[in-house]
């Protein structure tokens, strides 16, 4: 053994080749933490004091090569000095350097993923031989920050600037085909055969068949771009990335600019280009909120993976309501491999769902992404049924019915009396509490909520809701079942509206009072797009729907009257007056026209402005940072409500459902994150001196004991 770690070991294989294999102890994954980093150190210093060695494999001991940086270590350098960070960046670099400096060749089998500093570490090697199912890529950009262990150096330098900043910018995870392709790997193989080919050119560039050191040669010099060729490359490629990232994400821009200023330098020059971008944007608050995003991520996977050992397997699924949302609950049940039955009371609700599951898959097919005969297959995964003959067999039903207490009720009552005793029900309700709806059942404790997001196919959480008598088995289950289905489950405890409609309509009720103070709502719209929502307020509920959302705020006015209840008429009563529904009736604030693509038209309405005129009072002069204030502060402190009353379990899990429930901007972090930028103690000030505007805006007794004590949300 010529070093031996516990992450990383060096063996001799014969013949003067040796194998670097990288099996980080107590870890299902590699990564590059600081125990790996420091015997990577002294690895690299063993291979260099072996005269004997003539070639070096470097291979993974796990499923995976290396899936990056850990960056739950690293996050406090991140907040160090520049100096310090730089310092130490530029010492990891220079064991990637003296790594790819070694006087030998050097071949790396990637298996798996080979993410971040994984993949650099593969671009350090001389060549790279990628296994069939393998994925590669330096996806930094997605936590703001760029590639800072030698990607944007090597990667333009082995597959020409266009491709590494199409790469890089991107941060996209790239199959072994396209790695290929563009010649960031040298050989694809079957995975059986990964270690076996690699081995074999490895042994050909000892025998000196293979040039490793002309394949080196080209990392450690400029990029051959002449200064027009340079000009036209980089100007366009900035435009572009641009306009592409936005201006709320200086990280894929920055990247570009990093991998142009190190252009026309070597090695040890461009490297140190790097590492100045990296550390600029480690200390951005985009960075701190991306990473914040990931590390709430990984916590929320944990905590969803615990109810594994408890839930029962969902082998049959069914789906009460078939339309457009229990046709895509059923669409995306039968895509990841759970048969479900759609039922419905009307043959035309039925032909819906299944015209919503067959476009899904269309789509899908039509972007390369199903054959023709899978999307057959996810078809007769989903039954259609007008009875309930099979539903003794069904093991999970979720009922999407439409959102009237009574209603519901009964069809929990009816399905109860035709499913398993162990069965487990689960209500997609938006807004009706779990606990009333579970008076209609015999059996409480397999009952829970499931609530999905419209549309579902495309938002990624479901909101598992507890009531007062609801089991663990059947949380357990349905969280499982979410998570089969490829969502990302929240589980939080029963109140009116959940967590994220509950959430949701305090900014909503800023809205309208923005409305009745003269603000114009397509300025508003206008400026929390600016501020980083994905769509403005008007619009939103335009989305949604005028009727939707009055009687989710009747709900909610109910059960928080001395908050949400509001004194007379608001915009979304009178519009719903009209008949204005948004979308769905073609006209709500704005107005709407089908052009054939996927979604309508926005279009200026003039009617509006008229229909609103008895609602506005005399118009105020405000800032675009009041408007902000006057939306942001309602959100920020109901979600601080609901986790200081336990509906939800922790700040990351409020965070992750504002993000994934209604678009909050990601680079802020959620609504508890952007409090902690701001700084719990100016937050707590900016409320109090709106606090005139009513109930909504003050914040509670222990919001202010956090800003007397300097505490934050997130340590």
């Amino acid at each position: 053994m010529i070093y031996e770690g516990k992450a990383i070991r060096v063996q001799a294989l014969g013949d003067g080749i040796v194998e670097m294999q990288f099996d980080l102890e107590g870890d299902s994954v590699n990564k590059f933490n600081r125990l790996t980093l420091n015997e990577f150190r002294q690895a690299v210093d063993a291979l260099r004091a072996d005269a004997s060695i003539r070639g070096v494999l470097v291979a993974s001991g796990k499923g995976m090569f290396i899936v990056g940086a850990d960056i739950t270590e690293f996050i406090e350098l991140f907040r160090a000095p520049e100096e310090e960070l730089r310092g130490w960046c530029l010492e990891v670099n220079r064991i990637f350097s003296d790594f790819e400096d070694l006087p030998v060749p050097t071949v790396v089998a990637i298996n798996g993923v080979a993410l971040g500093g994984g993949f650099e570490m593969c671009l350090a090697c001389d060549f790279r031989v990628m296994g069939e199912s393998a994925t590669v890529g330096l996806p930094e950009v997605k936590l703001g920050i760029n590639p800072g262990f030698g990607g944007t150096v090597r990667l333009p330098r082995l597959i020409g600037s266009d491709n590494a900043i199409e790469w890089i910018a991107a941060g996209k995870e790239n199959r072994a085909a396209e790695a290929l392709k563009v010649g960031a790997v040298d050989a694809v193989v079957a995975d059986d055969r990964l270690r076996e080919a690699a081995l074999d050119l490895l042994r050909r560039a000892v025998a000196g068949e293979l040039d490793f050191r002309g394949r080196r040669q080209p990392k450690l010099e400029p990029l051959k771009l002449g200064n027009v060729e340079q000009m036209m490359a980089f100007e366009s490629a900035k435009a572009y990335v641009a306009a592409q990232a936005g201006p709320h994400y200086p990280a894929p821009l920055a990247a570009v600019k990093t991998i142009q200023k190190a252009a026309n330098a070597g090695r040890e020059a461009a490297l140190e280009i790097e590492v100045g971008g990296f550390v600029k944007l480690a200390g951005t608050s985009v960075a701190e909120s991306l990473v914040g995003l990931f590390l709430n991520e990984q916590e929320l996977k944990r905590k969803t993976k615990k109810y594994d050992k408890a839930a029962r397997a969902v082998k049959q699924a069914a789906v009460l309501g078939a339309g457009i949302m229990g046709g895509g609950i059923a669409y995306q049940s039968a895509l990841k491999g759970t048969p479900i039955l759609m039922k419905d009371i009307r043959e035309e609700s039925i032909r819906l769902g299944l015209a919503e599951a067959d476009k899904q898959l269309a789509k899908r097919v039509e972007k390369g992404r199903l054959t023709v005969l899978q999307m057959a297959e996810v078809l007769n995964g989903i039954r259609p049924t007008l009875s309930y003959g099979d539903f003794g067999q069904v093991d999970l039903v979720i009922e999407a019915v439409v959102e009237k207490l009574e209603v519901k009720q009964a069809v929990l009552a009816e399905v109860e009396a035709q499913v398993a005793e162990d069965s487990v029900i689960a209500s997609n309700t938006s807004t009706i509490s779990i606990s009333r709806l579970a008076d209609s059942l015999e059996r409480p404790e397999r009952f829970c909520g499931m609530h999905f997001f419209n549309p579902v196919p495309l938002m990624p959480l479901v909101e598992v809701i507890r009531g007062e008598r609801t089991g663990e088995q059947a949380i357990a289950t349905t969280v499982a079942y979410a998570r089969k289905m490829g969502k990302t489950p929240i589980v939080v405890n029963d109140c009116p509206g959940f967590l994220v409609n509950r959430v949701l309509f305090p900014y909503l009720s800023g809205f309208t009072g923005l409305l009745a103070a003269g603000i114009d709502f397509q300025r508003i719209d206008r400026v929390m797009e600016a501020f980083g929502w994905p769509m403005g307020p008007a619009y939103l509920l335009d989305v949604v729907g005028i009727d939707t959302a009055v009687h989710a705020r009747n709900v909610l006015a109910e059960g928080y009257p001395e908050r949400m209840k509001e004194e007379g008429a608001t915009a979304i009563d009178v519009l719903l007056g009209a008949g204005r529904l948004g979308q769905k009736s073609g006209a709500g604030f704005y107005a709407y026209e089908r052009d054939g693509s996927p979604k309508p038209k926005k279009l200026d309405d003039p009617q509006v402005t008229e229909l609103l005129r008895p609602l506005v009072g005399e118009a105020r002069e405000l800032g675009d940072e009041e408007i902000v204030e006057r939306l942001m502060l309602p959100l920020c402190l109901e979600t601080v409500r609901c986790l200081e009353e336990g509906v939800v379990e922790s700040a990351a899990e409020a965070d992750m459902g504002l993000i994934y429930g209604v678009g909050f901007p990601p680079f802020r972090g959620g609504a508890l994150r952007y409090i902690d930028t701001l700084g719990v103690a100016r937050f707590v000030e900016l409320a109090e001196r709106h606090a005139e505007l009513g109930p909504l805006y003050r914040p509670t007794e222990k919001l202010r004991d956090m800003a007397r004590q300097g505490q934050s949300f997130f340590a």
